[in-house]
């Protein structure tokens, strides 16, 4: 049914009142971006990038830019202030992603030194044969537009459609830590110490093993994991992992050289007496934190940043919501003084109803960027990467950026809104969508402000998405 057809009005008044009570939880400031309060701190809410498919890893870089995977294939290299975005590595033809399962591009690191060595690390499943699903840490150049001379560092791990892990952190000691998952094999790799899988792998930036590793021989760092999914520096060397659990008992871990972290006997704490029995045996190393039903925890950032003070030494955890999809939103772990135990948790943005995948900061402004799956498992749209920040922080001056911007105005509307483009974008096609994926309207833009009719699209939010040879921007609107 078309967006203009006339039977959408009663529709439209009705999504809107939707809309209007998914925002309670936040106020809107006079430029209508919306606001939320953290204590003393007022964050405004704004929309860097709509319409992604499955962004899966977002990084801050030392360009001043956010690097991000999406699980299909792609890795993009975002302006966060302009929101322009280019594809600088392509595997969609290469990774096994159809939607319906977990593997593609997953983790990423750059390097330490990325101004002069510049070099990017990322995880990703490829298909060995017909059937059978694999993972490899590679190596990538940055040439200043792409990343280029791929080296794989460790391949033919195996993978499957659900268990692969894998995030990348790179340590203190300039080490690669990687979570590898246990291929949905029950746990029977996570504790065989010849098997990548089910395990944290300690790397050196060349693909070697590192002498002091656990064994020299080996990756392998600590052991007895399901599938780790968020890795984190703390501060004074701490390594946080979160961890799924399986119904049960999704973890908050620090990791240690050569401990167990139990699975698959012991899920999260040692409190039954078999596993208290099976702890004391094998050294089993217990989480600060469990959650019971899995709420599905994900990408984790430490946070502490005078930007936002209520939120300093404490971790930053993106949770998915299970398979349910009920428990979605951004956690807040506050940590003790050392950053050994979680002394309390608040949560934020559950209110979008979207599986929260990552977190990011910017070094410069305290800003945070959290990336949003769709609401269902394992991810549909709309997807969106987020900016929350404290206008009133005065922060370091971040890298000129200049490319190519995008607007819309007034936003929200009711009758019609002007979009003001780019010289760039002249000769190129701008598109509208709906969020939740329909294509609105499609046309040529002919000079840099266009109007758009939007008195017969249902209440509700859409973005255009224009792209030129420098770019592609996308701009999120409200239609009252």
């Amino acid at each position: 049914m078309s967006y203009f057809n006339p039977k959408f009005r009663l529709m439209k008044r009705i999504l809107l009142f939707a809309f209007s009570i998914g925002l309670l939880s936040c106020s809107q400031n006079a430029n209508s971006q919306p606001t939320w309060d953290v204590g003393n701190t007022t964050l405004t809410e704004s929309d860097v990038v709509t319409g992604l498919v499955l962004p899966w890893e977002i990084l801050w870089g030392p360009d001043d830019h956010i690097w991000a995977t999406t699980r299909p294939g792609l890795v993009l290299r975002i302006n966060p202030a302009t929101g322009n975005y280019t594809t600088i590595l392509d595997k969609s033809t290469v990774v096994p992603e159809d939607g319906t399962g977990e593997p593609g591009m997953l983790g990423m690191a750059l390097h330490p030194d990325f101004a002069n060595t510049p070099k990017v690390f990322i995880v990703y499943n490829y298909m060995q044969g017909n059937q059978t699903v694999k993972e490899r840490l590679s190596s990538f150049d940055w040439n200043g537009s792409a990343l280029v001379n791929e080296e794989y560092l460790i391949d033919n791990i195996p993978g499957y459609w659900i268990h692969n892990g894998s995030r990348l952190l790179i340590t203190a000691d300039q080490k690669i830590l990687m979570s590898t998952g246990d291929t949905g094999d029950g746990g029977t790799s996570s504790q065989n110490l010849s098997s990548l899988n089910g395990k944290i792998l300690r790397i050196n930036l060349d693909g070697s093993i590192p002498s002091d590793n656990p064994n020299p021989d080996s990756y392998v760092y600590s052991f007895g994991h399901r599938n780790g999914q968020g890795l984190a520096n703390g501060p004074n060397g701490i390594i946080y992992e979160s961890e799924h659990g399986q119904t049960n008992s999704d973890e908050l871990n620090i990791i240690y050289a050569n401990r167990n972290y139990g699975w698959p006997t012991v899920q999260g704490m040692c409190n039954t007496a078999n596993e208290q029995t099976y702890c004391a045996n094998n050294d089993v190393m217990e989480p600060l934190k469990e959650w019971s039903p899995c709420v599905a925890v994900n990408g984790i950032e430490y946070y502490n940043h005078p930007a936002i003070p209520e939120w300093q030494n404490s971790i930053l955890m993106a949770v998915l919501g299970g398979l349910g999809a009920q428990y979605e939103r951004m956690s807040v772990l506050h940590m003790s003084a050392d950053g050994m135990a979680i002394e309390s948790e608040d949560t934020f943005f559950a209110s979008f109803n979207r599986r929260v995948r990552d977190i990011c900061v910017n070094p410069n402004n305290g800003a945070v960027y959290v990336a949003f799956n769709g609401s269902q498992y394992p991810g549909s749209g709309p997807n969106i990467i987020k900016e929350f920040r404290n206008l009133a922080y005065v922060g370091v001056n971040e890298v000129s950026k200049v490319d190519q911007t995008l607007s819309v105005y007034p936003n929200p509307a009711n009758e019609q809104t002007t979009l003001e483009f780019s010289d760039s974008f002249i000769g190129t096609t701008f598109t509208v969508y709906s969020f939740g994926g329909q294509k609105v309207e499609e046309r040529t833009v002919r000079s840099t402000r266009e109007t758009l009719n939007v008195s017969e699209l249902a209440a509700g939010q859409y973005f255009v998405k224009a792209t030129s040879d420098k770019g592609t921007v996308t701009k999120t609107f409200i239609v009252e």
